[in-house]
């Protein structure tokens, strides 16, 4: 009988390959096996395209699959598969940025390969004109993982190096962002991993650097960072220069970046700006589509900025998404339309873009029908961005919800603290509408000190009050 990549092999020998190297990847290196998923995505949908000889009118991903859709040459079933791999795809390449943790990011890459085996499936008799075989799934192993640090080690392998590097940054970047998250929480200091791990990814950029262009440019990130713990932003931008002028994507949309909003080595100069911004975007890197999107909104081409903010939202990008939605609910550039905007900021939401997140909560506890419904995502929103951006107008929302209950349960104890970590972050602004909240939630379990019988809602209540009795905010 047949294996999993066997069977894959019998539908594409080329598709074969990328599931082969994705699969193997899972393991050690998940952020490789998830751009290699996504890479399967784009040469399944010119397989899907080549009986009907349809050419695609856009190289990104999620025009191709909808224009598929629209030719009628996939099923819905297929057409949500797809974008499902493609966002799975987009967000392995910057885990960091979608708050998910190593294990988190090892499972969604077990799922996506999993769930690319099932599109196999589905498409494997309407696309081979074949009976479908029997197969059986090979467990995920990390074999790859350790031939890939053998060849890094004892054949110096400048592409190994490369990969080994890039499993180090992912998972520094993961840390790091728990580690900052995790911080304001807690009264004893937090373990820090991530420093020793980005140092090992400076040093295995740095091996090679001179034989890898991808690896020069993340030799340059890493330059500018200080990974190795002392940083050296000019080298740093200059190897990006380097790598963006061989036409390593990620480096051409950060050298457009550093042209749009100036650098330490460049000045800003909108003409080279847009030169990188433009190369890198025909090669579907969302960030360089998001600031190109930028580059024109600054320079009052609002139709333009549309147009590539929305491909950058289409291609998964969360802040694109988020601003995308802006644009729509004000017209820039486009017709204005609400549902539109709803629909986009609800996507930058549910992939974890802050600003996003905070919003759709608003909107769900400031709806008037929102009464007596289930608002458990609006608090799980709310704790995300508190978590992730501490943010204090979120602080300040989950606080007023939990105290007036409108969460389903009344919580002073929680109200009291959110609102203390507000008080200590605010901005005069802020503290202007934390003061009487403050006095209010202190009358509130005054009051109800005084009235109730109940030993537990006492300890509570106590806590609350001495949560509330620090030194009040002079007005």
């Amino acid at each position: 009988m047949l294996n999993d990549i066997e069977f894959v092999n019998q539908f594409s020998a080329e598709l074969g390959e990328d599931y082969r190297k994705a699969k193997s990847y899972v393991k050690d290196v998940p952020t490789q096996a998830l751009l290699h998923v996504r890479s399967f995505s784009h040469k399944l949908t010119s397989l899907l395209a080549e009986p009907k000889k349809v050419r695609f009118d856009s190289p990104n991903l999620y025009d191709r699959i909808e224009q598929l859709n629209q030719r009628r040459l996939i099923d819905v079933k297929t057409t949500r598969a797809l974008h499902k791999l493609r966002a799975d795809g987009n967000r392995g390449a910057h885990p960091e940025k979608y708050h998910l943790t190593p294990e988190q990011l090892q499972q969604l890459s077990e799922r996506s390969i999993k769930q690319l085996l099932s599109l196999v499936e589905s498409l494997f008799v309407s696309v081979t004109q074949q009976d479908k075989p029997e197969y059986y799934f090979e467990d995920f192993d990390s074999l790859a993982g350790r031939d890939l640090c053998y060849r890094a080690v004892m054949e110096r392998d400048p592409d190994s190096q490369y990969l080994v590097g890039m499993s180090l940054k992912t998972r520094a970047l993961m840390q790091r962002e728990q580690e900052l998250a995790l911080q304001d929480s807690r009264e004893e200091a937090v373990e820090e991993r991530s420093t020793a791990s980005f140092k090992q990814a400076s040093y295995w950029f740095a091996q090679a650097a001179d034989k890898n262009l991808n690896a020069l440019y993340e030799h340059g990130v890493s330059l500018i960072h200080g990974y190795s713990g002392e940083a050296d932003v000019v080298a740093g931008e200059l190897a990006i220069a380097k790598a963006a002028d061989a036409g390593v994507a990620n480096a051409m949309a950060l050298l457009g970046y550093f042209y749009l909003v100036g650098s330490k080595h460049f000045a800003v100069d909108s003409s080279l700006a847009q030169k990188y911004l433009s190369a890198a975007a025909k090669l579907e890197q969302s960030e360089a589509m998001a600031n190109l999107g930028v580059l024109y909104y600054q320079q009052d081409d609002l139709e333009s900025a549309y147009k590539y903010i929305h491909r950058a939202a289409q291609a998964g990008f969360p802040h694109a998404q988020y601003h995308l939605a802006l644009m729509l609910a004000r017209g820039e550039g486009c017709k204005q339309d609400a549902i539109k905007s709803a629909y986009w900021m609800a996507e930058a939401a549910e992939l974890g873009q802050v600003d996003a997140m905070l919003s759709c909560a608003q909107e769900m506890l400031h709806d008037d029908g929102a009464m007596g419904q289930d608002l458990s995502q609006a608090e799980t929103y709310l704790r995300e961005v508190i978590k992730y951006g501490h943010s204090v107008p979120a602080m300040i929302e989950l606080s007023i919800a939990l105290a007036d209950g409108i969460l389903g349960r009344i919580d002073v104890v929680s109200a009291a603290a959110l609102l203390k970590m507000a008080r200590e972050r605010a901005n005069p602004t802020e503290l202007e509408v934390i003061l009487p909240l403050w006095q209010s939630l202190a009358l509130q379990v005054d009051t109800v000190l005084g009235m109730t019988e109940s030993p537990q809602e006492r300890v509570s209540l106590n806590k609350a009050a001495e949560l509330l009795s620090e030194p009040q905010i002079s007005e």
